[in-house]
């Protein structure tokens, strides 16, 4: 156990040395970078160190100088800070986070670190030095001579004399400044800031020496901008503009990022009169300071020089919105207003073209129910636009790319035209006035033809997800556009009420949307609901695709009113959610004309269209039988005037015209008096066919199946509760209608007079098949 333990030890013990050799492998890799002036590498290589031993604060401060160096302060100070969290006494760390607040303008916190590090090590001259900078930046210049003293005592360097000789040049104490910038130089000559800090105090008073101290500067470094732009000031004084731009032209040479040297170059060659140059160079400085409002007043200034009037006023333009306070600005503005404005002067009146509406035949048509109008467009103009009003209401314009855009709400309410008035600054006055053409306000009207639609319900007949939307839009004007879920359809834009089609993909879908709008900007959204029950009965019913008409005749205008259509339809279509029906038609109401239509021509198109196979046809409401005639009562059918009944012979000959694709039709009737007219045979309701007798399924039947004969039909139909009941008791795959028929006929026999009736239909093909109930 004891060698285990011992072993781990050492284990550790070799590893903390690997890394700690790696940390000085790095270490000593970036000190030969950081020495060589390759910061950036040196960096690199101090955070390797760093990785491998973290808790090292030499790695930190070399690294944080590295930062320091770069500019890279927000660094440095995150470097310098980690030191003070293994070493809060460190006062290295606390000097350099000193120097790096100065170098950022925080004066107070450079002087706060500084503090704190006095009271740790007093004799670190670096510590004084920085404390005079940050006294300088604060303006405690009494306090900043102290602390170059101490400074000075410590250490004299030719900083300590040049910070001094700054501090007595900021008390205007120049003969003393003058001395300690001297002292600066002495103790090193190459020094380049205290020959350009005596350059610029001698400036006025002996320029030649002042030029002297630049060129010595230039002559250890020609890339110093801060000696060519002191010279060319010196240059300027004496009047001598070549060489001044010449200096700051070298500046934009070694930094031609930096803008002042573009702004101090533009003002030389406007003082010089070399206007042209001036606004390109003042261009330059924009381009990188756009917001400098005395950039935009100084290439103003040459623009004016040059006579372009009309961009010296762009930019006073961009003055006031940049400088609102700037009265000189403002003066130059009114000034340039003026000449411009003798300058300028035309007779030409403005040029209107309106964008939005367009005129037609010189008339604005508008929807009839519009109290606003939205008036868009442009002016054309020489001068500057003074005013635009639409409807004595004024309005803004926008001056883009040499013209004016307005947009504008306009209240037409009690309008009968559009007058549109725009006036320029020498009063050119342009009028326009449009007669106001109120158009129909009424949004167009959608149908859909095919698929068949019932209700809002398109009802789907085939598993293709692909389908052609055909339908047919009703509207007073012209249809301007049409979509269908998106998609662009075709139509005739010159036809009123034109018909349209769209190729749909919906196998994704559970609806789509059918948008049209006319010429006038009325326009209808409808949406449509996507059934695809029929698609799966096609496929799985062996009686094809099953359909049912329900006729629910209740509110009659002649006859007594009923309540038992409303609820023996309702009562029946909740029996046959079970059951597997491709579509259910529910008419109610219907007159005499509309009966024979429906049975006639739009019932057979539809079974036709969508390959109907098997018709249940069900009727609740008033009957009739006289003359061996059968008769449904249509709501507008008058007492004893038989020829406003709906002849049951019209309805044989309508279901004769549906052709051999319906195999199986059934009609029940749940009417008082009409039954009879159906019937050539009386058919038995004992003998039920079974489920899988594919004979009876497969063979033609014309089946009818009526609450009375002769007698007259209660309000609350026995009949009809009984067939319903009968099909919700079902608990087999199938039910034919001869065990509904038993069912009923077994509850209904024992009323006092009511007898239903059960056989073929007169004059239809009947091959004794019959009509099954397939379950879901």
């Amino acid at each position: 156990m004891k060698k285990i333990l011992l072993l781990t030890i050492i284990s550790v013990f070799v590893t903390l040395n690997a890394f700690s050799q790696n940390g000085k492998k790095y270490y000593k890799a970036g000190m030969e970078f950081f020495e060589g002036l390759k910061y950036e590498d040196a960096v690199a290589q101090f955070t390797s160190a760093i990785a491998a031993e973290p808790s090292n604060t030499d790695y930190y401060m070399v690294r944080g100088k590295s930062y320091e160096i770069l500019k890279k302060y927000a660094d440095a100070k995150a470097d310098f800070e980690k030191i003070l969290v293994f070493e809060s006494k460190n006062s290295d760390a606390l000097i350099r986070l000193g120097a790096v607040a100065n170098k950022t303008g925080k004066y107070d916190e450079a002087l706060s670190l500084l503090n704190r590090a006095t009271s740790i090590a007093k004799r670190e001259h670096e510590l004084y030095a920085e404390k005079v900078k940050a006294m300088i930046g604060l303006g405690k210049y009494d306090q900043a001579i102290k602390s170059s003293d101490t400074a000075i005592l410590i250490k004299a360097d030719a900083f300590d004399y040049y910070f001094r000789g700054v501090t007595y040049a900021r008390l205007k104490n120049d003969v003393m400044a003058k001395t300690e910038f001297e002292k600066s130089i002495k103790k090193d000559e190459e020094l380049p800031e205290p020959r350009l800090a005596m350059a610029e105090l001698l400036m006025k008073s002996n320029p030649k020496e002042a030029m002297a101290q630049c060129n010595e500067v230039l002559k250890l470094n020609d890339r110093n901008t801060d000696a060519y732009s002191l010279r060319a000031l010196i240059y300027k004084s004496s009047l001598d503009f070549p060489n001044a731009i010449n200096d700051i032209s070298k500046n934009i040479l070694i930094d031609p990022e930096n803008p002042e040297f573009y702004s101090q170059r533009g003002n030389l060659y406007q003082e010089f009169s070399q206007h042209q140059n001036a606004i390109a160079d003042f261009s330059k400085y924009i381009t990188m300071r756009p917001d400098s409002a005395s950039a935009y007043f100084k290439r103003a200034r040459s623009y004016e020089e040059i006579m372009n009037y009309e961009k010296a006023m762009d930019d006073y333009n961009k003055i006031t919105v940049l400088s609102e306070f700037d009265m000189r600005a403002r003066k130059m503005l009114k000034e340039a207003e003026a000449r411009l404005y003798e300058l300028n002067k035309e007779s030409n009146p403005p040029e209107i073209s309106l964008v939005n509406p367009v005129p037609v035949k010189d008339t604005m048509e508008i929807k009839g129910d519009i109290t606003t109008l939205l008036v868009s467009g442009k002016i054309k103009d020489k001068s500057k636009l003074k005013s635009l009003t639409i409807n004595n209401e004024t309005v803004m314009t926008v001056l883009k790319n040499g013209q004016y855009d307005f947009l504008a709400n306009i209240n037409l309410s009690g309008a009968n035209e559009l007058s549109i008035v725009a006036v320029d600054d020498y009063n050119n006055e342009k009028k326009l006035v449009y007669p106001l053409l109120r158009t129909e306000i009424n949004a167009p009207e959608i149908q859909i033809v095919s698929p068949y639609t019932s209700d809002g319900i398109v009802l789907l007949d085939s598993p293709n997800p692909n389908i052609a939307i055909q339908g047919k839009i009703s509207d007073q004007s012209l249809i301007k556009s049409i979509t269908v879920e998106g998609y662009i359809a075709t139509y005739l834009p010159t036809e009123l009420n034109p018909s349209f089609s769209a190729p749909i993909d919906v196998s994704n879908l559970n609806k789509f949307t059918v948008v049209a709008e006319d010429i006038y900007g009325n326009k209808k959204e409808s949406v449509f609901t996507l059934n695809r029950t029929g698609a799966e009965i096609a496929a799985n019913n062996p009686m094809g695709r099953t359909w049912c008409v329900f006729i629910e005749n209740s509110s009659y205008e002649s006859f007594a009113s009923l309540d038992g259509p409303i609820k023996d339809v309702s009562t029946v279509q909740r029996a046959l959610a079970n059951y597997q029906f491709h579509n259910v038609i529910h008419k109610k109401d219907m007159t005499k004309k509309e009966m024979e239509y429906f049975f006639t021509i739009e019932l057979r198109d539809l079974v036709k269209k969508n390959q109907v196979k098997s018709l249940l046809v069900w009727y609740a409401g008033h009957g009739k039988f006289i003359n061996d005639v059968g008769y449904w009562i249509p709501v507008d059918a008058k007492r004893d005037d038989e020829f406003t009944y709906f002849n049951i012979n019209a309805l044989k000959a309508g279901l004769q015209g549906y052709g051999d694709g319906i195999v199986h039709t059934l009609v029940v009737t749940d009417a008082c008096e009409s039954g009879p007219g159906f019937y050539t045979a009386m058919r038995s309701a004992a003998a039920a066919p079974t489920c899988d007798n594919t004979l009876v399924a497969g063979a033609k039947s014309a089946q009818v199946f009526s609450s009375a004969g002769y007698e007259l039909a209660a309000d609350n139909s026995k009949f009809t509760a009984t067939f319903a009941t009968t099909l919700m008791n079902n608990r087999n795959a199938c039910i034919p209608i001869e065990t509904v028929v038993q069912s009923v006929t077994e509850a209904v026999a024992t009323e006092s007079g009511q007898k239903p009736k059960f056989g073929k239909i007169q004059g239809l093909e009947d091959m004794n098949g019959t009509f099954f109930f397939i379950a879901k």
